[in-house]
């Protein structure tokens, strides 16, 4: 009970040297691949999840944006192993650092803008300045699309970093509740460990469906830029 609630989110160290980099580059590790011409059932169960990701994701774009494709698969896999990663006890949780987070939506927003000024130029600008607007409003109006613009990435990123951060910051509330009350009573003990329960299997949809929702929002950024 004395441990610090924000324990779990410091970044692990080896030999004083950040283990960071390791811990995002072991999730790849998990996913199984085949050398066989004949896949098992995980593999064919595997492949059939990525194809169905991709095709719901692609339909909407032009085949430029569909060239985006294995990053926005690639992405939403990392994404999602690394916070189902992070459920498991005594691991850590990349995806609930801010500055990670950043890294990989200002590069994917940035290349999403940047290509939709170089393709299509007059309707990137277009975004800017609404259709009819009144023309002493016409400073304001660019101000405030200017910010919206800028402001896309950090929404990006403090959503995923509040939700994964929310979730763990609970189980371990309530785990800690579960542990003190195992000495005092043991019907409410009980009710306390099944709620534990449902908020894991909730965890883990919400572990899911952020990182589908991450990417799929890179994805409407890229639609509107191709």
């Amino acid at each position: 009970m004395n441990e610090n609630l924000f324990a779990s989110f410091i970044p692990p160290t080896i030999l004083g040297l950040p283990a960071a980099v390791l811990i995002i580059l072991f999730p790849p590790l998990l996913i199984p691949t085949s050398k066989y011409l004949i896949n098992n059932r995980l593999i064919t169960t595997q492949q059939w999840l990525i194809k169905l990701t991709s095709k719901q994701m692609m339909t909407m774009h032009n085949t430029k944006g569909r060239t985006w494709s294995l990053m926005l698969v690639s992405l939403i896999i990392f994404i999602a192993t690394t916070n189902l990663l992070g459920l498991l006890p005594h691991s850590f949780t990349p995806t609930t650092q801010l500055s990670m987070n950043l890294a990989m939506a200002i590069p994917l927003w940035a290349g999403a803008v940047i290509m939709g000024f170089r393709s299509k130029i007059k309707n990137a600008l277009a975004h800017f300045l609404p259709q009819g607007t009144p023309t002493p409003l016409i400073p304001m109006l660019v101000i405030i699309e200017t910010i919206s613009l800028l402001i896309q990435p950090m929404a990006l990123a403090v959503r995923l970093t509040a939700n994964i951060t929310a979730g763990h910051l609970l189980m371990h509330l309530i785990g800690s509740a579960t542990l003190a009350m195992s000495t005092i009573n043991l019907p409410s003990t009980l009710i306390i460990f099944t709620i534990l329960i449902l908020l894991t299997i909730l965890e883990i949809a919400v572990a899911l469906i952020q990182a589908y929702v991450f990417t799929l929002l890179v994805s409407l950024y890229l639609h509107d830029n191709t």
